[in-house]
């Protein structure tokens, strides 16, 4: 937690002020409950963690060591939910499940929640829906929906998320920790493929030109008269002292 926040002046103020250091505390304690039967003190203990935070965590997830959730508030992380070591989240984030409702019944104890790797970063507000596998030192940005599986050491941006490519270095420091899970000078993927599609049409436009211009010429020189073609008494007034 100290190594992953610049903003932490040293334990005792981890102690005294960051949610997540407590809010562990109570999980901890709760999923050891949730394993040996004891389901409703433990959700209740969650509950009151969830008032004393604003972070809900469901006592029957599982979670791995060095989990980090920096700011917290309205982060929600679901039953089924497994994350992996040195995890680090920020607000607004949810693990949640798109399973319909209706059917509850035959849904409980189904994976419906997300597993992240270790070593994964989530963004504040991003959301990752459904039983798919977010990979090892993986990122997800500020406000991206993702609803299929990420590689491992994938950066993933936008709504609906897609992978984005980074620069040779970047890709080569994917195991350092990046604020937010996001490079500041990171391009937009819907703009870079705005980008290559106007590149393709520009260039499709010039080679229409020129095959326009081909044509254009060929057709010049077919409608010129030629000297073989002339008539003959046109030849006759154009030979001299006739």
């Amino acid at each position: 937690m100290v190594e992953r926040d610049p903003a932490v002046g040293g334990w005792l103020e981890v102690v005294v002020a960051y949610p997540s250091f407590w809010v562990m505390r109570y999980y901890r304690f709760s999923n050891w409950l949730w394993k040996r039967g004891l389901r409703v003190p433990a959700r209740w203990l969650m509950q009151m963690a969830r008032w004393g935070t604003g972070i809900e965590i469901h006592p029957g997830a599982t979670i791995g060591e060095r989990f980090f959730i920096d700011h917290g508030m309205g982060v929600v992380i679901g039953e089924m939910a497994e994350i992996g070591d040195d995890v680090t989240l920020y607000h607004g984030v949810t693990l949640g499940g798109v399973s319909p409702s209706v059917d509850s019944e035959q849904q409980r104890n189904v994976k419906r929640h997300p597993t992240l790797g270790n070593g994964v970063i989530v963004g504040s507000g991003a959301q990752i829906l459904g039983p798919i596998v977010v990979g090892d030192h993986a990122r997800v940005g500020a406000n991206a929906v993702v609803t299929r599986d990420v590689d491992a050491r994938t950066t993933m941006v936008g709504i609906p998320a897609k992978p984005v490519q980074l620069s040779r270095a970047e890709q080569g420091a994917i195991d350092q920790f990046v604020a937010y899970g996001t490079p500041l000078d990171l391009d937009d993927p819907s703009a870079v493929e705005g980008d290559m599609l106007r590149d393709q049409v520009a260039l499709l436009k010039a080679r229409l030109s020129a095959l326009e211009d081909a044509v254009n010429a060929a057709n010049e020189r077919a409608q010129a008269p030629s000297p073989l073609s002339a008539e003959p008494h046109d030849l006759a007034e154009k030979q001299p002292g006739k």
